[in-house]
């Protein structure tokens, strides 16, 4: 039986087809095997908390009961039906994160994510947090892609689409640009648009279709910062469409 295979294997001729498809498979081999850990390094740590179906997970703000509905996988916020955020009820005592998601605007409109939201005790506002400003390409000078500060009680400081921002301990600000950053020809008219936010400590960054659009560190007291709380999608004027899809969320702590 041993002598009748090793004839076999030592006599049996190599076709110059069998070759060929031996010099493909060997690097098709090795694609394969780092495709899939890529897609996982992509993802790795991040969950949908938008399940494409419905609202489960995210519950309206007083006043916008119905103007936040699903169709086709999309998340869509219709101002003629009310004005205010949807919050993410899944965590809402969220410190360090990063949050993926794309959006688009169909027509004109000003929209937003907020982060480490809390109730704003004064009543200048419904919600202190930092807020990453979107809004149809144009919406006014540098701030699609801006950071704004809903909070009262200390300078409301902004930092616009290209600039980085250092808010000092006693609360006056340093502004550099950022080199190479998200341009205004970067930015899709009426298309998706891919959104990356981290938040890690008094560092924030706001990155969308792959560039840096604004980042601010603070080193305020921590009894003046926002330390966690909650995620929040804004729906700011009446007569206006937002769309969201693909949210995702890494939690850090």
């Amino acid at each position: 039986m041993h002598s009748k295979l090793t004839a076999r294997l030592v006599f049996t001729p190599l076709t110059t087809n069998t070759i060929m498809k031996i010099n493909i498979s060997i690097p098709l081999l090795f694609l394969l095997a780092f495709l899939p850990s890529t897609a996982h390094a992509e993802t790795k740590g991040f969950t949908s908390i938008f399940d494409g179906a419905s609202l489960k997970g995210w519950e309206p703000t007083k006043g916008a009961e119905n103007a936040w509905r699903v169709a086709d996988g999309i998340l869509i916020g219709t101002g003629d039906q009310g004005r205010g955020y949807l919050t993410y009820t899944g965590h809402k005592h969220l410190a360090d994160l990063e949050m993926k998601f794309s959006y688009r605007f169909p027509g004109k409109g000003n929209s937003g994510v907020s982060i480490r939201a809390i109730e704003d005790e004064t009543g200048k506002r419904d919600f202190k947090s930092y807020h990453a400003d979107l809004g149809h390409k144009g919406i006014g000078k540098n701030v699609m892609g801006a950071w704004d500060f809903h909070t009262p009680g200390r300078v409301e400081h902004r930092c616009f689409r290209g600039d980085r921002l250092v808010i000092n301990a006693d609360d006056s600000a340093t502004i550099t640009e950022i080199k190479d950053g998200l341009s205004f020809d970067d930015i899709n008219s009426q298309q998706w648009n891919d959104v990356h936010i981290i938040a890690r400590g008094n560092h924030f960054q706001l990155i969308i279709n792959g560039k840096l659009s604004s980042e601010f560190i603070e080193h305020l007291p921590e009894a003046k910062r926002l330390k966690k709380g909650m995620i929040q999608l804004q729906l700011h004027d009446p007569g206006m469409i937002v769309e969201f899809r693909d949210i995702r969320l890494k939690i850090i702590k």
